[in-house]
């Protein structure tokens, strides 16, 4: 039989998309990338937010028309299927199957169910009444993530660390869905990164929901500076990079780790949400404006030529106009490398969605918008001081008319930084430059990516 996939949202669920995908490919199903072609098709869901729910509602009941030609049974797993299982059951009875994320020890079980007819046990089921009584999520066996198919190319993959997160922000969903965090055990870690570079992986991306966190809970402190030295001595490995880590975990030790290394990107993905101490404490955040100002100020003391991205919430209720001009300031004033804006969403079940003084969605979207615009200028400004510099870039595609090839240096990160075109001026077979790495002159600059020319 031919399965087809579609994985939505953050990394972590492709991470989880690809095991599944292992799993159907161990079982002798051949993996299609049509959806007319498939007799079953796997939706892994998001629901961290209203545009991630919205966009796979949409999703499940596109691929449900499918249900009338060629597909026999449609799978709903992730996220989104955790959190709203009872009123998706009702909402969508087109879906053959819903996986909750706590029923993935089970996955395989209940997949082979459905396709044999059988009834599915309802004792796998694990029953979940209250937001504060869910347990620590199960995650997939180390020989699972041996068996995953990498959907993202040949140079890079995720590198999941831990599942969940215990920081309960008060805006956040994450934890009611994917329960307190749980590392991963090192040397399983380990074993894997050795697997995926003896595939022929370069690049390692090591993800968790806060990373800074690993180790916590095993082994009673931060063991992340540890690991990413641990990666940084297995053959094959060429970049390494983590993303998320939350302000309160950056220590000396990981600082130190990102200075030295030279592996690791120096590059740091700190998610700060917002600089006005009111809102900070609203929000269950562990850190204040005092603490973020010398954080940064302390990774570029010890880094000069760190890459800095942030996320920022604007609309969180109650926000008064001084405490977003604040933040605007803040903005200017810190001049980010990268820098993602959301507009606050109000989440079933977290304690910011009972605030009062909710912002009208007009107001979100201009205070998203005046942000996004002075970053825009931003952005350009700091990559304006890149030109004339040599980086080396990994070359990963060709512009549709051959002009241009199209690649990344260790400062971005693939699918959400820019990107850097280097003009086919020889007029090369793309085959020749595909994959590899080219010493690169930056020669201009547009307001996110790089012009360069191999030198």
């Amino acid at each position: 039989m031919n399965v087809g996939f579609i994985s939505l949202g953050c990394s972590k669920n492709l991470i989880d998309t690809e095991i599944t995908i292992g799993k159907f490919k161990e079982h002798n199903y051949n993996v299609v990338n049509d959806e007319e072609k498939a007799d079953i098709l796997v939706i892994n869901t998001c629901g961290f937010i209203d545009s991630a729910k919205e966009e796979a509602i949409n999703t499940i009941l596109e691929m449900a028309e499918y249900k009338e030609k060629r597909c026999k049974y449609l799978i709903v797993m992730g996220c989104l299927v955790q959190r709203y299982y009872d009123e998706l059951v009702k909402l969508l009875p087109e879906v053959d199957l819903w996986l909750k994320l706590d029923e993935y020890d089970v996955l395989w079980d209940k997949i082979e169910d459905l396709v044999k007819r059988n009834v599915i046990e309802k004792s796998k089921t694990k029953k979940i009444t209250k937001i504060s009584e869910i347990p620590p999520m199960p995650m997939f066996s180390q020989e699972e993530f041996l068996d995953r198919t990498v959907t993202t190319g040949e140079n890079y993959a995720y590198l999941k660390i831990g599942e969940g997160c215990s920081n309960r922000c008060t805006y956040c969903a994450i934890p009611y869905i994917r329960g307190p965090f749980v590392s991963r055990k090192k040397e399983d870690i380990l074993e894997e990164a050795k697997d995926l570079a003896k595939k022929g992986i370069r690049e390692l991306i090591i993800i968790a929901q806060d990373t800074t966190k690993y180790g916590v809970d095993i082994y009673g402190e931060s063991k992340l500076a540890n690991l990413l030295d641990d990666i940084s001595k297995i053959d094959g490995i060429k970049w390494i990079r983590f993303l998320y880590s939350y302000p309160e975990g950056i220590t000396d030790e990981l600082i130190d780790v990102v200075a030295k290394n030279p592996k690791i990107a120096k590059y740091f993905d700190i998610p700060l949400q917002h600089i006005s101490d009111n809102i900070l404490k609203r929000m269950n955040r562990k850190t204040n404006k005092k603490q973020i100002n010398e954080l940064i100020s302390k990774i570029r003391n010890k880094i000069p030529d760190v890459t800095l991205r942030t996320s920022l919430i604007v609309g969180f209720p109650g926000e008064t106009k001084e405490e977003f001009n604040e933040l605007l300031d803040f903005v200017k004033t810190a001049k980010f490398d990268k820098l993602g804006v959301f507009k606050y969403s109000k989440e079933d079940g977290t304690p910011a969605a009972k605030l009062p003084e909710q912002i009208h969605g007009n107001t979100k979207t201009s205070r998203y918008n005046k942000i996004m615009k002075e970053q825009k200028v931003i952005s350009k400004e700091n990559l304006e001081k890149k030109i004339d510099k040599v980086y080396e870039v990994l070359i990963e595609n060709i512009s549709f008319d051959g002009k241009y090839y199209i690649g990344r240096t260790i400062e971005n990160v693939p699918d959400i930084d820019g990107l850097v075109y280097i003009k086919n001026e020889d007029k090369l077979n793309e085959k020749d430059l595909i994959n590899k790495f080219v010493n690169c002159k930056i020669i201009d600059v547009n307001s996110y990516d790089l012009v360069g020319k191999i030198i």
